[in-house]
């Protein structure tokens, strides 16, 4: 391994930063463009068909992950190309706006594990993270990773970096086939799908909903429009499911439910699932039934579609009473996720 200049590597107002890491001279080093997209896709796919996750990146995630505003692709991201130009590694994160928190995510083809990749591109994200917040003036921050506790692998590398476990979350499963409860919504209240609601602007209003239900959930921050306008056209979105209730007094959210179909489902869990993405609830409405009645709604409309589960995922230690309320709906755990943190200095 030696040192050689690293895409991302400035200098930053006439102080020195910090040396960019090592990286393996196995391979050959630059960021991804969208040249890369059908290699990315292709080396993230050779990866998940040894890792089994339960959901795999299509190819309009990668496209959003080069053209967010928020990240620039040519500092943010790292690729190993060998000797045929074929990718076998990548890096990259992403930070929003204002924020100390900076996500990360990667890989490294099955085929070429074993030689110190992964820890030179862990090791690399580290550094420009760190670089992120130095960017942006913040004085300390966050590398955070999620990572499949199934994923031995992964969890051994970020247990060696230093970073440490902060929380859990569970993927849950619900077969369809059992009876599903009869759940009433209040009657001053409008249920409205988001394919009815189009012309009522109902995105824009659970965007906002869902800023004001989230602002106490942990680790959640704020969703700008560029990001939901992401979320709620991605190929796997599904408007007929995702589901708004209206406050027709106040023009405003009070729930929701957004959902969505990965036709790979059957593939990677043995069954067809809808899964809801996003359950939400503003303060004035909560304890009301709220959120129970729109999953039995959404369950009602994954079955009448073929589905045979519905999915979710919930965060662990949420004081909210999640994971118990999903539990009474007949929600199974399959598996759980693991989030690690680690601090950086600015």
């Amino acid at each position: 391994m030696s040192t050689r200049e690293i895409p991302g590597q400035d200098a930053d107002a006439g102080m020195q930063p910090p040396a960019a890491p090592a990286l393996p001279e196995i391979l050959q080093w630059r960021p991804l463009g969208y040249a890369d997209i059908e290699s990315w896709l292709a080396l993230i796919r050779r990866i998940a068909a040894v890792d089994e996750p339960d959901w795999v990146e299509q190819r309009a995630d990668l496209e959003q992950a080069l053209r967010a505003s928020k990240n620039d692709p040519r500092r943010d991201t790292i690729a190993g190309f060998d000797g045929d130009g074929v990718p076998r590694a990548f890096g990259r994160l992403s930070m929003n706006p204002g924020s100390s928190l900076v996500h990360g995510a990667g890989g490294v083809d099955p085929a070429w594990r074993g030689r110190g990749v992964g820890r030179a591109v862990l090791a690399w994200q580290t550094w420009r993270a760190g670089m992120r917040l130095r960017e942006t003036g913040q004085a300390t921050g966050v590398f955070r990773n999620y990572v499949e506790e199934r994923n031995s692998s992964h969890l051994a590398l970020l247990r060696a970096s230093g970073s440490t476990i902060v929380r859990y979350f569970t993927e849950m499963t619900r077969p369809l086939d059992q009876p599903i409860p009869d759940l009433p919504f209040p009657a001053e209240l409008e249920l409205v799908s988001f394919a009815e609601g189009a012309g009522r602007n109902i995105a824009e209003l659970v965007r906002l909903a869902h800023n004001d239900a989230f602002q106490d959930h942990w680790g959640s921050e704020p969703r700008d429009q560029e990001s939901w306008q992401f979320t709620v056209s991605h190929p796997e979105f599904r408007p007929d499911w995702s589901l708004a209730l209206v406050d027709p007094a106040k023009g405003e959210v009070a729930a929701y439910q957004l959902a969505s179909y990965d036709p790979d489902s059957k593939e990677l869990l043995g069954h067809s699932e809808g899964y809801t993405d996003l359950l939400g609830v503003r303060r004035a409405w909560r304890g009301r039934g709220l959120a129970p009645a729109l999953l039995a709604e959404a369950m009602r409309r994954y079955r009448a579609a073929g589905m045979d589960n519905a999915g979710l995922g919930v965060d662990t230690e949420n004081p909210s009473g999640a994971l118990g309320l999903y539990e009474r709906m007949g929600y199974v755990p399959t598996q759980r996720s693991i989030v690690f943190d680690l601090p950086l200095p600015g």
